[in-house]
């Protein structure tokens, strides 16, 4: 597996100042009152309260960077004296900073779903269990890669559903929220069946092929479109894919068509989509270029992606930038990070409408004869598993351990690829669709009214 920087950065400080500070007073309680850390055990699932904008179901992705994450952070010189120079912790015994954040490591057991997978809101998609200051600070981190991938992967499988048959290329990263979301909106529409990138690191890192065409200033730089194209044929030949809607799209596919089927394609970046495509690819056609594919970008979406399908436009690839890397429809997903249970005593979260599950609980899937899914239920960990279902979280990480064999990003997409097949079509609709009911066992449900009771 390529890990690269992108897995060997330390992000200890990567998170909200507010960790820091509760988990030196974690510290300091603990360091007063005698106790030791591993008395002081906390388990904190992830989930989804809600779906984003006409979404019905989501894909999991950002495990392998949490993982990392919690292998790899440590406190350095600098950010340790950083801490100790805040006039917050004044009061917090200098051992904090000597002696437990010289040595610290996360020493958490970790269960979540394989990336790729499939889930709905008020299931946990990841469970973390360790000394609370740990359990506390790895809130931030694990949120944000999870949020963030998942959010993408969710968005490329709706892609994916339209154009199933098509080449699907992400070119989002000069509109992605930063360099680094750009990498890792390559990394979650790739798991959710794309093609490619035309993210470099991506390529060198992960190992998603990179790939590109011309800009229109290629173009413009040379004084006749067609001597753009000849010096560009003259470098990349049969790889050449020309853009040809700098000027006029269909002069434009006129000229390339004395290349015959010596080039790749040909790519539009604006106007009618449809109405050029149609045009072009009788024009190539009539000119013995049959081979030669049709790529189209500009603003793509699921959306219009089935406009252009619908209308039976002859493109063969898609490449789809802003929308998908930054899920321009909805860019936000609320997964949280909630305590369910502490010390081994079941915790409940109730405030309005955000109420959590508590303690330690396993989604198992249920599917019929021919492994399609029925339903998902949300039982407590001792409870007995339903027949014909399946376990959704599975151990990861046994004290700040690896113990599950972290799949390579090709064999994640061949996960979801044969995964998602399993989902009805009709959760896979673009629009709106709620049918799915998560089913809570009897057990869950009585010691959630429990503890609903105590608490009023």
């Amino acid at each position: 597996m390529k890990s690269g920087f992108l897995n060997d950065i330390n992000m200890i400080l990567a998170t909200d100042f507010y960790q820091l500070t509760m988990g030196a007073a974690y510290y300091q309680n603990n360091l007063e009152n005698k106790r030791d850390e591993e008395d002081d055990i906390a388990i904190f699932d992830v989930f989804v309260r809600k779906y984003p904008k006409n979404r019905n179901y989501l894909i999991f992705a950002g495990l392998e960077q949490a993982i990392y994450y919690l292998q790899k952070a440590r406190f350095t010189p600098k950010t340790i004296e950083f801490l100790r120079n805040k006039e917050v912790f004044k009061n917090i015994d200098s051992s904090f900073f000597d002696e437990y954040l010289s040595k610290f490591r996360f020493n958490l057991d970790v269960w979540a779903m394989k990336e790729g997978n499939f889930f709905f809101p008020n299931e946990p998609i990841m469970r973390v269990q360790g000394p609370m200051f740990q359990a506390q600070l790895a809130e931030t981190y694990l949120l944000n890669v999870i949020n963030f991938q998942t959010i993408v992967a969710s968005k490329a499988s709706r892609i994916k559903n339209i154009a199933p048959d098509k080449v699907l290329l992400e070119f989002g990263t000069r509109r992605s929220h930063s360099p680094l979301a750009g990498v890792y909106a390559a990394r979650a529409s790739y798991i959710s069946g794309f093609n490619g990138t035309s993210n470099v690191v991506a390529d060198i890192e992960l190992g998603i092929n990179s790939s590109g065409t011309m800009a229109h200033s290629f173009i413009q730089k040379f004084d006749k479109e067609i001597e753009s194209f000849d010096i560009y044929y003259d470098i990349y030949g049969q790889n050449s894919i020309m853009l040809i809607d700098t000027y006029d799209t269909e002069k434009a596919a006129e000229k390339v068509c004395k290349y015959k089927n010596s080039i790749t394609g040909v790519r539009i970046d604006s106007g009618d989509l449809i109405a050029h495509a149609k045009k072009v690819r009788k024009i190539l056609d009539k000119n013995g270029c049959k081979k030669v594919l049709i790529v189209a970008s500009s603003d793509l979406n699921e959306y219009k992606i089935k406009e252009i399908i619908d209308n039976n436009a002859p493109i063969d690839a898609f490449g789809i930038g802003t929308e998908l890397a930054t899920s321009r429809d909805d860019p936000t997903l609320a997964a949280v990070y909630k305590l369910i249970e502490y010390n081994g005593v079941p915790r409940i979260k109730i405030s309005e409408e955000k109420m959590t599950y508590p303690g330690k609980k396993q989604i198992y899937r249920i599917t019929d004869e021919k492994g399609i899914f029925i339903e998902d239920f949300l039982m407590l960990e001792d409870e007995p598993a339903p027949s014909n279902s399946e376990a959704l979280l599975i151990p990861i990480m046994e004290k700040g351990e690896l113990i599950y064999n972290l799949p390579n990003i090709d064999e994640i997409q061949h996960y979801y690829l044969e995964n998602i097949k399993t989902l009805p079509d009709d959760y896979k609709k673009l629009v709106e669709n709620h049918i799915f009911k998560l089913k809570i066992s009897k057990n869950l449900q009585e010691l959630t009214n429990t503890l609903k009771k105590k608490i009023y």
